[in-house]
C-alpha cells in the first residue's frame, strides 16, 4: 500500500512539473482567458496596466458588448475615464469605484455595487496576462454574479514582452495566481 501510495505521489509530482513548465514557457496559453464574443450588462475596466484595458472596453462598448462600464480601481481612474471618453463612450455610460487597489478589492467592491444594482453579467476587461487570475478572482468574490473574460492583447507577441515591459508582470502572475488561491482561497484553475 505504501509503495502505492510512493508512486501516485511520483506520478502527481511529474505531472505538475510538466504542466508548470508548459505554464512557464507558455504563459499566453495559461494566462489568458477569453470568453469570446459575448453580451453582459456591463462591462468592467479593471484598473492597472496601460492605455489598452479603456481602449479594448471602448471597442467591446462600439460592438454593444454591454451598455455601461464600470471603471474600478483607485489611482488611474481618471485616465481610463478620460480615454473611454476620447474613444466615443458617453459620459453618462461609465460609473467609477475608485476606492479598491488590489484585484481582490476591485472584485469585492464591484460586486457589491453590482449586486445593489441587481446586474446579473459582466464582462472584465483587463490585461492578457493578469485575465486569469481577475476572472477566477471576480467569480470567487462575487459567485452569484456571471463573469466573463475579454482581455486586451497589447503586447501579447512574444517579441513585445520584453521590449514594452510585460515580461515582468506576466511572470508575477506565476507568483500571484498560487499567492491568491493560499490567501483567498481563489482556485486558478
Amino acid at each position: 500500500m505504501l509503495k502505492l501510495l510512493f508512486k501516485i505521489a511520483r506520478l502527481a509530482a511529474v505531472i505538475a512539473l510538466l504542466l508548470g513548465s508548459a505554464a512557464w514557457f507558455y504563459p499566453e496559453k495559461f494566462l489568458t482567458v477569453d470568453s469570446g464574443p459575448v453580451a453582459a450588462d456591463v462591462i468592467i475596466v479593471i484598473g492597472g496596466g496601460g492605455h489598452e484595458r479603456p481602449l479594448r472596453a471602448a471597442q467591446l462598448f462600439q460592438q454593444h458588448a454591454a451598455a455601461r462600464i464600470i471603471i474600478t480601481g483607485a489611482g488611474d481612474d481618471r485616465i481610463n475615464r478620460q480615454l473611454l471618453l476620447a474613444n466615443g463612450v458617453p459620459a453618462r455610460a461609465i460609473e467609477i469605484e475608485n476606492k479598491s487597489t488590489t484585484t481582490r478589492e476591485n472584485a469585492e467592491f464591484t460586486g457589491q455595487l453590482l449586486r445593489a444594482e441587481k446586474i446579473h453579467s459582466a464582462i472584465l476587461v483587463t490585461s492578457w496576462y493578469h485575465a486569469r487570475r481577475a476572472l477566477k478572482t471576480f467569480r470567487h468574490f462575487a459567485p452569484r454574479l456571471k463573469f466573463y473574460s475579454r482581455p486586451s492583447y497589447y503586447a501579447f507577441a512574444r517579441d513585445d514582452w520584453k521590449k514594452l515591459g510585460v515580461n515582468r508582470l506576466m511572470r508575477l502572475e506565476f507568483l500571484k495566481l498560487p499567492g491568491y488561491w493560499i490567501r483567498y482561497g481563489v482556485n486558478p484553475f
